[in-house]
């Protein structure tokens, strides 16, 4: 019934603004020397870690599960964790058409707080 009300351009304009949007993630992402992409962006997924010099795989799989919980814990973002070659990710899977580019702007900014709080010296044996 939806479709028959909106019809199926309006459908596909909102996907593709969906996919639009996990490219402008992408986007970000990439320019942030303390994430990085875990795959290629051909949808609305987005799949990327928090990344630290000096840190190896397991603590960054610690750090990247903890930023996944502040996240959710303080009602910034709702993206879910997942496993790419081995490494804890951040999974975003971009489906909500009222999402705003300021929402993805938020996004890459906390993620980046949170790890950088999280990855202090003194504060890294006692959270992660």
């Amino acid at each position: 019934m939806s479709l028959k009300e909106h019809g199926s351009r309006k459908y596909g304009r909102l996907i593709q603004q969906n996919i639009d949007r996990a490219r402008y993630l992408a986007e970000l992402i990439d320019a942030a020397p303390e994430l990085e992409l875990a795959a290629s962006v051909t949808l609305n997924v987005v799949c990327f870690r928090y990344i630290r010099l000096g840190l190896d795989n397991a603590a960054l799989d610690a750090l990247n599960k903890k930023i996944l919980v502040e996240l959710q814990e303080q009602g910034i973002a709702a993206p879910s964790g997942t496993i790419i070659g081995g490494k804890s990710v951040l999974h975003v899977a971009h489906t909500n058409h009222r999402s705003r580019r300021e929402d993805f702007d938020i996004l890459v900014h906390e993620v980046i707080r949170i790890g950088e709080e999280l990855a202090q010296p003194s504060k890294t044996a006692i959270r992660l």
